[in-house]
């Protein structure tokens, strides 16, 4: 990963966002983005190799494993992350689309020119709808995302030991999960850091919608 471009990207964020915005990138990037990064990724490294069921039969440990794991808990967080941080890019490539725009006409009509945003990173027009959108969808992936892991995972836990029945299994066998109680920690933990996220960007969405209706 090149830090330098993302160190770009996260001050680009910070720069246009309120003070809900910016406690919210710093959620997302301490304690979601580097714990999945440094903590996560190595505790759920291991799932499929240490999912033992007491059986030799072939592929029964593969079938059990796929129905009670249809998919890992780390690519489905690789998935929300990628798709809760996107709309903050927009903002910022709709501000670049702004001060090119005001380039390319002062470069065009010279004396002539007149400023169209003379403070292109101000939330007005089309930039404050592409920033409340861009709340609403944050707020909305995180609220998807929850309910796949709640329906995937009952109650965001993993249990120690699950019954297996289906073919080839010659019978029904008992299979255990590793490290289930250091997993059900760190489900948890995205869990509640995921809600306090959806929290940060309802607030931010009432506040900037209470500030423009108390100006109007």
């Amino acid at each position: 990963m090149n830090w330098g471009v993302f160190e770009g990207l996260l001050s680009g964020v910070n720069k246009y966002s309120t003070a809900f915005g910016r406690v919210w990138l710093s959620l997302v990037f301490i304690f979601r983005l580097l714990v999945y990064l440094v903590a996560a990724e190595r505790v759920w490294s291991d799932d499929h190799k240490d999912f033992d069921c007491n059986t030799r039969q072939p592929g029964c440990t593969n079938v059990c494993f796929d129905h009670f794991f249809p998919i890992s808990h780390i690519r489905l967080w690789a998935l929300q992350l990628i798709l809760v941080t996107c709309p903050s890019l927009l903002v910022i490539m709709h501000v670049a689309y702004r001060e090119a725009k005001e380039q390319r006409l002062r470069e065009t009509e010279g004396d002539n020119y007149h400023c169209i945003y003379p403070n292109p990173g101000k939330k007005r027009g089309g930039l404050w709808w592409t920033y409340l959108l861009s709340l609403i969808f944050k707020a909305g992936v995180d609220v998807v995302f929850l309910y796949i892991f709640y329906r995937f995972y009952r109650n965001y836990t993993l249990p120690r030991l699950v019954k297996c029945e289906l073919p080839p299994c010659p019978n029904v066998v008992d299979c255990f999960i590793s490290r289930p109680t250091e997993k059900n920690i760190f489900t948890l933990f995205m869990v509640v850091t995921t809600c306090v996220c959806v929290v940060l960007n309802l607030v931010e969405a009432t506040y900037l919608i209470g500030k423009r209706c108390h100006e109007c």
